[in-house]
Order: C-alpha cells, then sequence, then structure tokens
C-alpha cells in the first residue's frame, strides 16, 4: 500500500475543489494536494445550459439591492440562515475573482457586469459567459492551480475518509492508473464530489460525473435536504438542458409510437394559445416545480405521461407548433421576442437570433437541429440537498469540510444559478477556515487499514436497475410504495457483500454500487418523511433515518466598521 503524510486534502477536481486548493495557497498553506478520479471528468467541466447562469449579487444597474436582501432570498423555510448570508457576502468577491481569472461574464461600455432575472428570484442578480460558464470557471482555476505547482495526484479514486475520535485522520484512495491502494494521513478532508449524479438513470449530468457522498456518510456526516432536487427537461443523445432559448423559440413538441406516427401531444390537453404560452415560460421556470404544476410545469408532466407509455417525445425546430403566429402569442412572450429580435417564421430562425451558439453547441455533437428533431425528458439536473454543512461548511465530522453541489446549502426553491456561486463561497469558506485552524495537524499512523467491504453479485447489472428503479419512483413524481421497495432492495445488496480485491475487474462497478446504494437509501428516507410529515424546516438524515429540524435563523451581524476593523486588526489573515 503506497503512503502520503499532508495536512489537507481537497477530493475533486470541478469549481469547487480547484477553487478550494487555490485559496488554501493564496491564504499562506502550502501542506495540501488534491485528489481526483480524473481532471477533465465532473459536472464543471462538461454540463451547461443555453447560457448557463452564475447568480451573485446586482452589479449594474439601478437596482436597489444588498448583502442583507440576497441572503433574505436565499433563505427560505427549508434553507439555514448562516449559509445563506455567507453566500450572500462573499458573492461579488467570488464573482470578481472568476473574472480577473479571464472568465468573460459581459460587461457594458462602463465596466457594469449586467444582468438578468432567473428562476425563483425577482432581481436581475444572473449573469452568465454563454453555454459553458462552468467550463470556463473550471479551466481558469485549473490554469491558476497549475501556475502555482499544486501537487494534483489524479486517477486517484477516494473510497473512503479514515476517522478516530477526534475527527478525520486520513483518506484511503484507489490508484486507478496503476491499480494500487494509497493510503493519505491528513487532518482535513474537502470533499468537493458533486453531486450524487449517477444514481438516476434519466440524468442530465454528465456521464463523467459520478458523485461519491456516501464517503461523508460512512464517516458519520449527516444530510441535509436530500429529498431536493432539480429536474427539467433535457436531451438524451447528449445529455444537456433545454431551457431559455431552447424553449423560448417556440418549438413543436411531438411524441413518436412504436409505428412511427408523429403526434403533438401537447394540444391533447392545452388549446394552441395556451401552449405556446406554456412552451414560452418553460424557458425560465425551467425546472419542474409543484407550485406551477398547472402553468408551466404541466409540460413536464405531458412529457412524463408520454414518456411512461414507451413513447419517444421530441421538440422539432424545423417546423412551428400548431397555431403558431405573432398574434397568437400572449403579451410577455410576443414583447420577448420583439425585443430579441426573434419574431421569425420557424423555431429554428428564432433560436438562431436569440442565441446561435446554442444550435452550434448540438452541431458540435453530431445534432443538427436543422434537419433533426431533439430528442428529450424529464432528467435529474442539480442535487439542490447533501451533506450537512455549517457556516464555514464544516460537517459535523470535524475536519470534514463539503463544497460545490455535494454540500446540502439549498432547499425546493434555489435560485437558479446560485450553485456555481455556492461552489466558489463555500470552497473559499472552508480554506479560511483551514488556514486559521493551526490546531489540527496530520499524524503519521502505523495502523493497518480495513479494506472497503464491497456489494458481491454483477455489480454493473445491478447499477443499471438501481437507476432504472430510482428515475421511475423516486424523481420529480415519487411512488412511496416504490421507492420502500428500492430502499428494501439497497439493503439486501449492501447485506451480500465481500471484501475489496484489487484482482475484482468489477471493484471499480463495485465501488460504485456501493456509494449508490447508501445514497439512495439515505435520499428515500428524507424523500418519505417530506411525503409523510411536510412542513417548514430542514429535513436532517442519518443512516438511513430522517427528521426535520427549523431552520438556523439569519445570524446577527456585527456592522459597526471599527468594531469590525479592530477585531480583524487582532486576528489578521496570513496572506502570502
Amino acid at each position: 500500500m503506497l503512503k502520503k503524510i499532508t495536512r489537507t486534502v481537497v477530493i475533486g477536481s470541478g469549481c469547487a475543489g480547484l477553487n478550494a486548493a487555490d485559496w488554501l495557497y493564496d491564504l499562506g498553506e502550502r501542506d495540501f494536494c488534491l485528489v481526483t478520479e480524473n481532471l477533465l471528468s465532473g459536472t464543471s467541466r462538461n454540463t451547461g445550459s443555453d447560457k448557463q447562469t452564475y447568480y451573485k449579487l446586482s452589479l449594474a444597474g439601478d437596482t436597489d439591492d444588498s448583502v442583507g436582501k440576497l441572503a433574505r432570498d436565499l433563505h427560505y423555510p427549508d434553507v439555514n440562515g448562516d449559509t445563506a448570508l455567507c453566500e450572500a457576502a462573499s458573492s461579488a468577491k467570488c464573482f470578481f475573482k472568476l473574472a480577473k481569472l479571464g472568465v468573460p461574464f459581459p460587461q457594458n461600455d462602463f465596466g457594469e457586469y449586467v444582468g438578468y432575472q432567473t428562476d425563483h428570484s425577482l432581481f436581475p442578480r444572473a449573469t452568465s459567459a454563454g453555454p459553458l460558464t462552468s467550463r470556463f470557471m473550471t479551466e481558469a482555476l485549473e490554469k491558476s492551480v497549475k501556475e502555482k505547482n499544486i501537487e494534483i495526484l489524479d486517477h486517484s479514486l477516494a473510497v473512503r475518509i479514515l476517522t478516530d475520535e477526534n475527527g478525520v485522520c486520513g483518506l484511503l484512495c484507489l490508484k486507478t492508473d496503476t491499480g494500487e491502494w494509497l493510503k493519505i494521513d491528513c487532518a482535513h478532508v474537502i470533499l468537493c464530489t458533486g453531486g450524487p449524479a449517477h444514481i438516476y438513470r434519466d440524468s442530465v449530468f454528465p456521464e463523467s460525473q459520478q458523485g461519491m457522498s456516501s464517503l461523508a456518510f460512512e464517516a458519520g456526516a449527516e444530510g441535509a435536504n436530500l429529498h431536493c432536487w432539480q429536474y427539467g427537461l433535457a436531451s438524451v443523445s447528449f445529455r444537456w438542458n433545454v431551457s431559455g432559448s431552447y424553449q423560448q423559440s417556440l418549438p413543436r413538441y411531438v411524441s413518436v409510437d412504436e409505428k412511427g406516427v408523429e403526434r403533438e401531444f401537447l394540444l391533447d390537453a392545452l388549446d394552441e394559445r395556451d401552449m405556446l404560452h406554456r412552451i414560452f415560460l418553460k424557458g425560465y421556470q425551467w425546472p419542474f416545480d409543484p407550485a406551477k404544476a398547472e402553468g408551466s410545469s404541466f409540460v413536464d408532466i405531458l412529457v412524463k405521461r408520454e414518456t411512461d407509455l414507451g413513447r419517444r417525445v421530441y421538440m422539432d425546430y424545423r417546423r412551428n407548433p400548431t397555431g403558431f403566429s405573432p398574434e397568437n402569442l400572449s403579451e410577455e412572450a410576443h414583447s420577448y421576442l420583439k425585443n430579441c429580435g426573434a419574431l421569425q417564421n420557424l423555431p429554428i430562425e428564432r433560436l438562431r437570433a436569440m442565441n446561435a451558439p446554442a444550435i452550434q453547441l448540438y452541431r458540435s455533437h453530431g445534432i443538427d437541429l436543422e434537419k433533426e428533431m431533439l430528442e428529450i425528458k424529464v432528467c435529474a439536473q442539480h442535487h439542490s440537498g447533501g451533506i450537512a454543512v455549517d457556516a464555514n461548511w464544516q460537517s459535523c465530522v470535524p475536519g470534514l469540510y463539503v463544497c460545490g453541489e455535494a454540500a446540502g446549502t439549498f432547499g425546493k426553491r434555489r435560485p437558479g444559478g446560485s450553485a456555481l456561486n455556492s461552489t466558489q463561497v463555500g470552497s473559499l469558506r472552508a480554506a479560511e477556515h483551514i488556514a486559521r485552524d493551526s490546531m489540527r495537524l496530520p499524524r503519521e499512523s502505523a495502523a493497518e487499514v480495513k479494506l472497503p467491504i464491497l456489494p458481491a453479485g454483477d455489480a454493473e447489472e445491478l447499477l443499471r436497475e438501481m437507476q432504472a428503479d430510482f428515475s421511475r419512483h423516486a424523481a420529480f413524481m415519487r411512488n412511496p410504495e416504490g421507492m420502500k421497495k428500492i430502499m428494501a432492495r439497497c439493503e439486501e445488496i449492501l447485506g451480500n457483500s465481500l471484501e475489496a480485491s484489487l484482482d475484482d475487474p468489477q471493484l471499480p462497478a463495485r465501488l460504485r454500487l456501493k456509494d449508490l446504494c447508501i445514497t439512495q437509501k439515505n435520499i428515500i428516507s428524507a424523500m418519505l418523511l417530506d411525503l409523510d410529515a411536510p412542513g417548514d424546516g430542514v429535513i436532517y438524515t442519518s443512516n438511513g433515518n430522517s427528521h426535520l429540524r427549523a431552520a438556523r435563523p439569519l445570524p446577527d451581524r456585527d456592522l459597526w466598521f471599527e468594531r469590525v476593523w479592530k477585531k480583524q486588526l487582532e486576528k489578521p489573515m496570513r496572506l502570502k
């Protein structure tokens, strides 16, 4: 077994992980490393939407915005106030860092970073660098990390966080390039492995994104709001969100049965004018929202009904939906398209007028929207819950920090784009806390590490079965009896186990299956509680058991300059 000792380990190479490593260095830390299964994989680098949104404090125009207002808008009854305040307070700091690193957020002639309104927000706080905003962020942060010669251990799959009575004491990894175990003795772990992407079959997460939330659960961490997911329409042959201009260009929705017969199925339940308006609204009300089940989200329900019946559903940009004409549009839709210069005759022409790169994006992946229809489903897109953290993004396990989508800092009504802000603020807060923590030091352990106990059987087949069942029973439409059967199946699979072996060709799949079963079991526990006893507050989950607690309130904070200045002079932050 290979061995290494270092003070801090960052797990993950997306926006959160790279930012954590970058900030640790800037705050004076040198004894740390970043481990990743694959530097080029993950959601941050490989996903996006029509114009991927970054949500932060308003930085343009005459909008009467403030840190306090942003914090209050993030602090729903199921969101903790301290993390909401931190995400609001540091949003501008983190945004300007990205801009300085070269992420091309648009500015007007006077230097204002202009914005727009996104879902679940009444302020124009959103901005975008285009369909690949998170990729630009990742590449900019990676460049900064490499320029600082920060140690990156690629091809290292984290499989267990080691703990003792004082919290984190190490990390066990599988070196996938050499087929060896690596044990790292450390005092801190910053877990930035993204959301549990592989638990669903119908998913818009890139196939390179897996997640590893079970690392935290096995170490003793709690989940928070694990039942809160964001679902929306996405293409399936190339996984991509069809939000924004993909909807506002008003494509024709059709389903195709086993005989190849096309049908504009939305007209089974809607008249022409209502159909056009709901399709348009899907642009900025893209996530499924139970509160809009009779409005724009009714489109998701109708799509799901068709796919459950075995039909394939498509968006067609070559032809107009029945009843399309400028005169038949709602005032909102007509005004928007007119302002965008997008009242052309066909959907593809309207899409090109609003967002030509959106067409090129699909063409670069072998899909020509001018010549073929785009197959879609309602897919899991983002986990708004995750591992419970405090205002420093530390879990209940001392030394274990969780940042990015793996952290449970959101609830059911997350403003669109706020996840990207959270990757930056959470990793900053964790790095700052570690830099101030001079007491936790790594110590070399001579104790033999027990290898993981993993599920037996055909792991790859079981993965496919469990993913399909989760999409069928535990997505945006949930079946309690079906979910209980999944939970029982998870217990059965975890109970039929064997010791991990480097000679096992299915070792990576067994590790994934164990992670899937532990994570699905905890998520279903939260989902069942939410269905049985819904209420205001945060649902916390530990070892498959869930309970509801009131969200932590927005904290009182000191806004008197001289007192805050004096405190900072007494405890200066190290900067090198």
